[in-house]
């Protein structure tokens, strides 16, 4: 569930918490929460131009990737130590129906990505007036007959 947001449910969490994958750690990542339904995830992806980078929101899903270019030179690099990964990924991450996707920004090899959580209007709470017998005499028949 860290790649989850939107989703404030404690259970999922904990379902979700035995089911780490090894190969769930490449790039490493953050999800920030940057104050009242908004959000930020922000991945470190060293030695990535801003190119070679594409972020897709399809249905629920933000799907972040990453594809290597060719050097552009044509030589191979001979590495004495490779500490830098530079590997194809793919990330996904399952939204919640109230969170969108506002921008990204790439900066030092840090890709950010900007998430805000919109509420429908109908599905916001709202107070409900109390009337007296008079309202229920302006309800329309079927109405009114359910609500006595």
């Amino acid at each position: 569930m860290r790649s989850s947001i939107g989703f404030e449910n404690l259970n999922r969490l904990v379902e979700y918490a035995g089911r780490v994958d090894a190969g769930d750690a490449y790039p490493p990542y953050n999800i920030e929460k940057l104050g009242d339904g908004a959000y930020r995830i922000q991945m470190a992806v060293a030695g990535f131009a801003q190119a070679e980078l594409d972020i897709t929101v399809q249905e629920n899903t933000l799907i972040v990737s990453g594809q290597a270019a060719p050097d552009a030179e044509g030589k191979e690099r001979v590495f004495l130590h490779r500490g830098i990964a530079k590997r194809a990924f793919e990330r996904r991450f399952q939204l919640a129906d109230t969170i969108k996707v506002t921008g990204a920004s790439f900066e030092n090899g840090l890709l950010n990505i900007a998430l805000v959580r919109e509420i429908p209007e109908h599905k916001k709470p709202r107070k409900v007036a109390i009337g007296g017998a008079e309202t229920i005499d302006a309800l329309p028949a079927e109405l009114a007959v359910a609500a006595e």
